[in-house]
């Protein structure tokens, strides 16, 4: 049995009848419960694992009704610890096949269900039916409508929004938007959420936030990433998760169409049986788009490149509405941009990848006692120095501590020994887990996380050739400062390195380390690693929260960056895709 994930409801049902369906659909509900054994009981055990739930249970009109009530409030208040609230609307019965419907129990009723999180009706099945198909729509508009749209933000055109999409928005106050409104670190608070499943839809969606130029414009796919603005404040969010399928196009040459709501997790899974992978980050619940089109620093990296070393084509709605497929041979100037600045110019609706042939890995998590910062970064730099690119390490540091994730592209376990082997010579080791293991496990390690963040993510982040003794001192500092409550480093090189600067809009190809840190205060934050930064070459926009211009220049050198710039022009001239890691042109840049 499913519950709730990321405040969002997932369907379930027990003995579902048609007529629950209908109240279900007349609710809005996502879901409905529905038992002959001990309904309410069970009722309290799935809402006591939820946030916000949406339920509605059936119970047979019997001695035993108010006893099963008590015992399951009962049951709810203890696992819930007061987190849900429990309403038990009393409805009138006269016999057991009809419920006598007046006004005042409808208003109640409908009050009750639409303004509670956890709703249990007691009623048989005609009075369900009675009550959604014939009541309800018109007691939720009474009721509902005025108060949906009291919470409607000015300078909306909330009336016109597109008839293919009018039906599937979000608004404030639309029992979706609690999780929606925010993403995996930044509080948000949006005006309207356009929700597209297809690629017409969303040259509908865009067509539409051309008419609010004035508004921000968040775009997201997975709603995880740090540098991206995918919510914002009284503005539009152009929200892709349910433009999710995975497709196996060509099984000889491994080619996969991928859309870019869907989940690295999800990929990871649906490659596995084949015996492939494509290498994703870090976390399995990332979205495909931000990183598809960022570039994609994962535990595969040294071994395989970056993600978008695999793409093949892109399917990109413009700023203009226009639908456009970009590859080596067709729109080779957009191609080339997709693979690292993507954001700037379109919305990918899909990606076509050749994808790896990868057996099962080694996957290693190591803890290191590190009390001195500098000492321990100079050490992991010499060791990566002679490492061979089937190992992929990851750090993340800390006051005393190191934590190492490493990934070997090798299912032996004399190669997976003989390539970690001198991290745990090189500090001491306090703890180790190493296991060979399908890369899809990697991915799905770590749970679903909500998407309820708070304020503004402050994050830095840089490219660098070497750990020198200035970067590991640097580094060393700002750790020890206490601004930043995550350092990481990432190792890249390797299969990176292999492909030309010039082949794509990631140039930084000679970097071996991708730094980044996460703070609570900008300034402070900023006034740390400013040190850090001037010992570095490059930046990785994935994992830099800074709009500071000047950060154009860290992450594209002055060739690549000049020809961005041009085809920004061309393609996006009023610079709508402003709201991400924003490549403006010098006369787009006041209207921005």
């Amino acid at each position: 049995m499913s519950t709730y994930a990321n405040g969002r409801p997932l369907r379930f049902g027990v003995e579902a009848t048609a007529a629950t369906a209908h109240l279900v659909d007349a609710l809005g509900y996502d879901f409905a419960l529905l038992t002959d054994d001990d309904a309410l009981t069970t009722a309290a055990w799935a809402a006591a694992r939820t946030e916000a739930l949406h339920l509605v249970a059936r119970v047979d009109a019997d001695e035993r009704t108010p006893e099963m009530l008590a015992h399951a409030v009962g049951t709810l208040e203890r696992l819930s610890g007061g987190r849900i609230e429990v309403v038990s609307p009393v409805w009138p019965r006269d016999d057991a096949s009809a419920v006598p419907i007046t006004t005042e129990s409808i208003a109640e009723l409908a009050a009750l269900a639409l303004e509670h999180d956890t709703f249990v009706l007691r009623a048989d099945e005609p009075a369900m039916r009675t009550f959604a198909v014939e009541i309800l729509p018109k007691v939720r508009e009474a009721i509902e409508g005025p108060r949906r749209r009291a919470l409607r933000r000015p300078g909306i055109g909330y009336d016109h929004v597109p008839e293919e999409l009018a039906h599937r928005v979000v608004e404030p106050g639309d029992p979706e938007f609690p999780g929606l409104r925010s993403t995996y670190l930044r509080g948000g608070d949006p005006g309207l959420v356009l929700r597209p499943t297809n690629a017409d839809e969303v040259a509908s969606a865009i067509a539409f936030a051309r008419t609010h130029r004035h508004l921000p414009l968040g775009i997201r796919s997975g709603g995880h990433g740090i540098s991206g603005r995918s919510t914002n404040d009284g503005g539009l969010v152009i929200d892709l998760g349910r433009m999710n399928a995975i497709t196996v196009l060509d099984e000889a040459t491994r080619l996969v169409r991928i859309e870019p709501g869907a989940r690295w997790r999800d990929v990871a899974t649906a490659l596995q049986p084949h015996g492939w992978a494509l290498s994703s980050g870090d976390y399995g619940g990332v979205g495909v788009g931000g990183l598809a089109t960022a570039g994609g620093i994962g535990f595969l990296g040294r071994a395989h490149g970056l993600t978008i070393d695999h793409l093949r084509a892109v399917e990109m709605v413009l700023a203009d509405g226009r639908l456009v497929r970009a590859t080596a041979d067709e729109h080779e100037e957009l191609f080339w941009a997709a693979r690292g600045a993507g954001a700037n110019f379109g919305i990918a609706v899909a990606f076509e990848f050749e994808v790896d042939e990868v057996a099962d890995v080694g996957w290693a998590q190591l803890a290191f006692r590190a009390p001195d910062p500098a000492a321990y970064l100079e050490s992991f730099g010499r060791v990566v120095a002679d490492l061979p690119r089937e190992t992929t390490p990851f750090l993340i540091l800390g006051q005393g501590m190191a934590q190492v994730m490493a990934m070997v592209d090798s299912s032996d376990p004399d190669v997976i020994v003989s390539q970690l082997q001198p991290f745990a010579e090189a500090a001491p080791l306090v703890q180790q887990q190493v296991v060979v293991a399908p890369y899809a496990a990697v991915m799905n390690m770590f749970p679903e996380t909500p998407h309820h963040g708070r304020g503004e993510p402050v994050s830095r982040s840089v490219l660098a050739r070497e750990m020198t003794p200035g970067l590991a001192s640097a580094s060393a500092d700002l750790i020890n400062s206490g601004a930043s409550h995550f350092f990481q480093v990432r190792t890249v090189g390797g299969a990176v390195a292999d492909v030309p600067s010039d082949a794509t809009a990631y140039a930084h190809r000679d970097a071996t380390y991708s730094i980044t840190a996460m703070g609570s205060n900008a300034q402070r934050l900023d006034y740390w690693f400013d040190s850090v930064r001037r010992q570095s070459d490059g930046l990785y926009l994935s994992f830099e929260s800074s709009d500071d211009p000047a950060r154009l220049a860290d992450a594209f050198p002055p060739a690549t960056l000049a020809r961005l710039r041009r085809l920004k022009a061309e393609l996006d001239p009023d610079n709508l895709f402003r709201d991400n890691f924003n490549i403006d042109v010098p006369e787009t840049r006041s209207a921005s």
